[in-house]
């Protein structure tokens, strides 16, 4: 399993790599959150108090594998790539605004049904660009990207097409969060229904993935991306309004029909000639 990356740090089409990748990530994650997930259902009294480092799951098994396969310089490889600027930089604006954009217009919705949420930050919006960045160091985008993007993304794109690897990565997204369901202190998540989020985590993967590919597999639009998704919905809690929901969703849904339609589901990019991700 010595070669499960390439030189640049992200891995190759080669199932072995995937399996670990897997295993490694969920592994950790879920050896984090279960015992909290058995604790809160009742069917044990004691559990051992774990650190709350679960969300690192994808992080940690890109960076192990990657250090496995190729040392340090392979890490440094990875870690660089959240760094890399050398795209067009107007694949900023989807990866910052789209999904604020659709959480607003669903607000509209919310409204307009008399179920607008309470939001945290209305006596004190300078809590608005303090929670982005808290967002953006623990609240997942640097915890998960360098594995879901930088790791597991381009061999399934590679076999499945853009469209069908962002899909199979979303699908294994929404299944990595699963235990948070059960946990009651995960409030996005507990008790909230599970089908609805996989399919909003699911098209959220191809969205990203289609930036992700139109900013030559820079890690930084891909993380800008799920800041900017945690962001609206934390501090625009669309979530607590059942029509407005439904209206996200559904404005997901059609962005993601418009992408594909229009960038094609074999890169999710008009560039001509050879994949972006091969």
């Amino acid at each position: 399993m010595r070669n499960v990356v390439r030189r640049d740090g992200s891995s190759p089409g080669d199932w072995r790599g995937i399996a670990a990748f897997l295993a490694v990530t969920f592994g950790w994650s879920w050896g984090f959150w279960i015992p909290k997930a058995v604790a809160a259902s009742g069917f044990v009294q004691r559990v051992p108090v774990l650190p709350d480092l679960g969300a690192f799951g994808p992080t940690v098994a890109a960076f192990a594998l990657v250090t496995y396969a190729n040392g340090r310089p392979g890490a440094k490889r990875l870690a660089l790539r959240a760094l890399s600027r050398d795209y067009p930089k107007r694949w900023l604006l989807p990866a910052l605004l789209l999904t604020p954009a659709i959480v607003f217009a669903s607000l509209a919705v919310a409204d307009l049904t008399e179920t607008t949420p309470a939001y945290p930050w209305a006596d004190d919006p300078v809590v608005l660009p303090a929670a982005f960045l808290v967002i953006l160091v623990l609240g997942g985008p640097l915890q998960e990207e360098f594995g879901w993007r930088g790791y597991l993304l381009d061999p399934l794109q590679e076999r499945l097409t853009a469209f069908g690897g962002a899909v199979a990565v979303g699908l294994v997204w929404a299944v990595w969060h699963l235990p948070l369901f059960y946990i009651p202190s995960e409030t996005i998540y507990f008790r909230n229904p599970f089908l609805g989020f996989a399919v909003s985590i699911t098209l959220l993967s191809v969205l990203i993935t289609w930036v992700y590919n139109n900013t030559e597999r820079s890690l930084l639009p891909a993380i800008l991306f799920h800041a900017s998704f945690n962001w609206s919905q934390a501090m625009f809690p669309v979530l607590d309004s059942d029509p407005a929901s439904l209206t996200m969703v559904g404005l997901l849904a059609l962005t993601t029909i418009a992408v594909v339609r229009y960038w094609g589901p074999s890169r999710l990019t008009r560039a001509s000639g050879e994949s972006s991700f091969g």
